[in-house]
């Protein structure tokens, strides 16, 4: 569903960031769930009200015939997101690295593509522009196989 409807996706990202700013560092998108590191301005933690706004503004977007269970249609939700989301404050420098690594990782890890450079909708792309990745990232010997943050 994310995937299908990723130009959606991102314009509902833009459309929060002008009103709630933040910076994304990282992120990959799949199919069904998204991983992402967030910067916000300093003293702002309404992280919580930011996703609120974006997955209110991507489900209002589109249109789709999803299930959706007597307790969703009790509470007026659709089915596209899990209610919960999972946050994490990112602890230092090698903390960061772990978790930008993991999304980077992530399209592989869950069996889309053999390789992180053939998933489109990553920021790895934008991280090799920037001289931070080799193309090749994870296709050598590197063991970022147990990265496991979920």
């Amino acid at each position: 569903m994310l995937v299908q409807h990723v130009d959606t996706l991102r314009e509902s990202f833009k459309h929060v960031q002008k009103n709630h700013p933040f910076t994304m560092d990282a992120v990959v998108i799949l199919p069904n769930h998204l991983h992402c590191i967030w910067q916000l301005p300093e003293g702002d933690a309404h992280f919580s009200s930011r996703w609120r706004l974006i997955k209110s503004d991507f489900s209002r977007s589109i249109k789709t015939k999803e299930y959706i269970s007597k307790s969703r249609q009790r509470k007026n939700e659709r089915g596209l997101w899990q209610r919960r989301f999972w946050e994490h404050v990112i602890r230092d420098e090698e903390d960061y690295v772990h978790h930008v690594e993991y999304i980077h990782y992530n399209q592989v890890k869950q069996g889309y593509v053999n390789q992180v450079r053939d998933w489109k909708y990553s920021s790895f792309h934008r991280w090799v522009a920037h001289g931070v990745y080799p193309i090749d990232w994870a296709t050598s010997n590197r063991n970022v196989m147990d990265v496991g943050l979920e």
